[in-house]
């Protein structure tokens, strides 16, 4: 295949993808055989405000990359644009004699992510309706916050994110967040938003989801 039939195929591929996924989808092309990866092809644009011929990559930077970089895939990563947007970032690589191109995705999940925190609190209670009338109380979600540290075996102040993440699995197997005020409780305990906790809540409904399809 020569350079020329190569950037056409990836040039289709990027522009089919960013019809198929919509505007919130950035597809470009990419000459890696040049340190400085300029853009040959871009769709989308808007989500990241770049055009053909920029050497910027998502993060806005125009540093040039190693010899690894420039022939290493790049798969569903996390990255925050210049403008604040939060994308997940792809790169494939078409190697050939005389070319080095790449195809680049981008998905700016910024607006699913407000619409995730806006479910998370319309779905959220203060406790369930049998708790908060026979029991549950500030006495035992303490207890139960104070079981599951114990079990993790660290202090607050050391405890990394996957710590954080064990601790609220461990009160979810204790029902605790079925408790009036839970989730502002555990917020103020472990030093982290209420935002952070239901994100958590949310990973971990995922993994079991995930886990029971599986099964």
């Amino acid at each position: 295949m020569t350079k020329e039939e190569a950037f056409e195929f990836l040039d289709r591929t990027a522009k089919g993808i960013a019809e198929m996924f919509g505007a919130s989808c950035e597809t470009l092309v990419h000459d890696m055989g040049n340190p400085s990866h300029p853009i040959l092809a871009i769709y989308n644009a808007q989500v990241s405000g770049r055009e053909v011929g920029s050497t910027l990559d998502i993060l806005g930077s125009d540093k040039e990359l190693d010899a690894t970089a420039l022939s290493t895939d790049f798969v569903n990563l996390y990255a925050t644009t210049p403008m604040g947007r939060q994308i997940k970032s792809s790169t494939f690589h078409m190697i050939g004699e005389d070319y080095n191109l790449a195809l680049g995705i981008n998905f700016d999940f910024t607006n699913l992510a407000y619409a995730n925190r806006t479910l998370m609190a319309l779905m959220s209670a203060d406790a369930d309706l049998q708790s908060a009338m026979w029991t549950g109380g500030p006495g035992q979600l303490q207890e139960a916050f104070e079981e599951s540290l114990a079990a993790i075996g660290r202090p607050i102040e050391e405890l990394s994110k996957k710590d954080r993440m064990k601790l609220v699995a461990l009160m979810d197997q204790k029902n605790a967040f079925s408790f009036r005020k839970s989730v502002p409780f555990v917020a103020s305990r472990m030093k982290v938003s209420r935002y952070t906790v239901y994100k958590y809540l949310d990973e971990l409904a995922q993994e079991k989801a995930a886990q029971n399809q599986k099964e």
